[in-house]
C-alpha cells in the first residue's frame, strides 16, 4: 500500500471507526427454586441432565414477581468438563404479566481465574410496560446456593 493509505489494524479494525465497547446495567435477580438433577443418560452434547423448576422469586429495580413452576433446566455435562444449561421458564410480574425466560449458560470449573458461569438470556414480555424486554439483549451470572436446592441468577441488560 502507497504512503497515505489507511491500512487495516491487524486486528481487523479501522481507526476511522472507534471502538465501543458494550455496557451493561443490572435489570433483576431471581432466586429460583430446583428439583433434584435427575440423569437422562448419553448424548453426542455430552451427559444429559434435567432440573425441574419449581418457583421461586424475582426483583430489580423496576420489576419484580414470582417465578412460576413448570419450568425445567436442561443440562448437558460434556467431555470437556464444560456443563452447558439450556433452562425454559416464565416469570410473573406483580402487575400479572406473564415473561418466558429462555437462560443459556456455561458453566466451566477449571477456568483459569476461578469458575465460569456466564449466560445469554433471551426474555420474552406482553407488548406494554415490559414491552422493552422484547428489544434488547441480555446476559447473566448463575451461582448455585449448595446445600440450597436453589440457584442464583443476575441478569443485565447490554446497553
Amino acid at each position: 500500500m502507497g504512503e497515505g493509505s489507511t491500512k487495516p489494524m491487524a486486528s481487523g479494525l479501522r481507526p476511522e471507526f472507534p471502538l465501543i465497547a458494550p455496557t451493561t446495567a443490572f435489570v433483576y435477580e431471581a432466586l429460583v427454586e430446583i428439583a433434584p438433577v435427575e440423569a437422562l443418560g448419553p448424548s453426542p452434547l455430552g451427559e444429559r441432565r434435567i432440573a425441574p423448576i419449581l418457583g421461586g422469586v424475582f426483583e430489580g429495580p423496576n420489576i419484580r414477581g414470582r417465578v412460576r413452576p413448570g419450568g425445567a433446566d436442561r443440562q448437558y455435562l460434556g467431555a470437556d468438563g464444560v456443563l452447558r444449561l439450556d433452562a425454559l421458564y416464565e416469570m410473573e410480574t406483580d402487575d400479572g404479566a406473564v415473561i418466558t425466560v429462555h437462560n443459556r449458560v456455561r458453566i466451566d470449573n477449571s477456568a483459569e481465574g476461578g469458575r465460569y458461569a456466564r449466560s445469554w438470556v433471551e426474555l420474552t414480555a406482553p407488548d406494554g410496560p415490559h414491552g422493552w424486554l422484547n428489544r434488547r439483549a441480555f446476559v447473566g451470572t448463575l451461582q448455585g446456593l449448595a446445600p440450597e436446592p436453589r440457584v442464583l441468577i443476575r441478569v443485565f441488560v447490554v446497553e
